[in-house]
């Protein structure tokens, strides 16, 4: 296949950031992506209805003129959430949905919630209006292997939640394990899972390869061959629990090249093109489009996009970097590298 054309994909998991960055990183998703979910975990976070439509002003703010795409805003669940607020703000149109960041699990977590049942209202306010509950699934206990981490997060947090709360519908973020994929389909249509480009690409060794490689670094850590090989059957296997999220996740340079180094990957400029490369050498393009564009819509009750893209078998090179602003640079996924599909823009 030389060419493939589809449905203008979402990304269904995407850190924008704020000030300079959020301004320098929007442009790449906007233009690959027709909507995209966005993370809360700012700083200080996006707690409220009110502080979530002011930063969703900021990013469209951000959007190259012409270009058409829609940030779909999240609530940052904490242990004293206002239900009604939430509540309000999806009836408004402002939350698409409500993040659970176990507190300390990731980056900007600490304001996070410190146990399930402290959120049991708030949950329960969720069920009973339809609002998607999406989940980064770790567990945090130091006494916890950090690779054992999302087993654990399925198996003492979220099957017992799900149980209590039987009409709650979740999402499962950046599944990295066998036991995150099987977990996606166990409840039916009321779970589903994002998958990122890297974890779909790559394994645990990526991250030693001749030395620490920072810009591997991301929470869920990379896993073992066994996880990517199942993630991999997982995304390209025609199933509507899997869809695309990207978990693009920006840091500076000199942040992530540091003593104590951020987790991130920023993967927003060579993200489809990632994607394609998995289902390329899964030899299943045609249900590229499922995953990239219909799974995610329909799990969230949005309308698949009309527009089409067009991309090409065409090598380009990915820059090395990315200017930021006053502050630094960026990173990106395959920075320097060559990825094998380009698109091809609308004549």
């Amino acid at each position: 296949m030389q060419t493939i054309t589809f449905r203008r994909p979402d990304d269904l998991h995407v850190h924008f950031r704020d000030g300079d960055m959020l301004r320098a990183v929007v442009p790449f998703t906007a233009r690959a992506f027709g909507r995209a979910i966005v993370m809360p975990n700012l700083t200080p976070p996006v707690t409220t209805a009110a502080m979530a439509a002011a930063y969703r002003g900021r990013i469209l703010a951000a959007v190259p003129d012409g270009v058409d795409f829609t940030p779909l805003m999240t609530c940052y669940l904490t242990d004293s959430t206002d239900p009604a607020d939430l509540v309000a703000g999806h009836r408004d149109g402002i939350f698409a949905a409500a993040k659970l960041y176990p507190a300390h699990a990731t980056t900007n977590s600490s304001h996070g919630v410190t146990s399930v049942e402290r959120i049991e209202a708030v949950l329960g306010a969720m069920e009973e209006n339809g609002i998607p509950l999406l989940a980064h699934g770790e567990l945090t206990g130091s006494e916890i292997d950090i690779f054992d981490r999302e087993k654990g997060f399925v198996e003492e947090v979220m099957i017992p939640t799900l149980a209590k709360f039987p009409r709650l519908r979740m999402v499962l973020e950046h599944i990295t394990t066998d036991d995150g994929a099987k977990a996606a389909v166990s409840f039916g249509s009321r779970v589903a899972a994002t998958i990122t480009p890297q974890h779909l690409i790559y394994n645990r060794n990526a991250l030693f390869q001749g030395g620490l490689r920072p810009h591997m670094y991301c929470l869920p850590i990379l896993k073992r061959e066994k996880h990517r090989l199942a993630l991999r059957a997982a995304a390209t296997s025609g199933l509507p629990n899997y869809f695309l999220g990207t978990d693009t996740a920006p840091h500076m340079k000199h942040l992530k090249e540091c003593e104590c180094g951020c987790a991130g990957v920023f993967s927003a400029p060579v993200a489809v093109e990632a994607y394609l490369r998995v289902f390329e050498e899964e030899g299943a393009l045609d249900g590229f489009e499922a995953f990239a564009s219909l799974n995610g819509a329909a799990f969230y009750g949005l309308e698949p996009a009309r527009e089409t893209v067009t991309y090409a078998r065409e090598e380009r090179r990915v820059e090395k970097s990315i200017d930021a602003g006053s502050d630094g640079s960026l990173v990106p996924l395959f920075a320097g590298e060559t990825v094998r599909w380009t698109r091809r823009e609308a004549a």
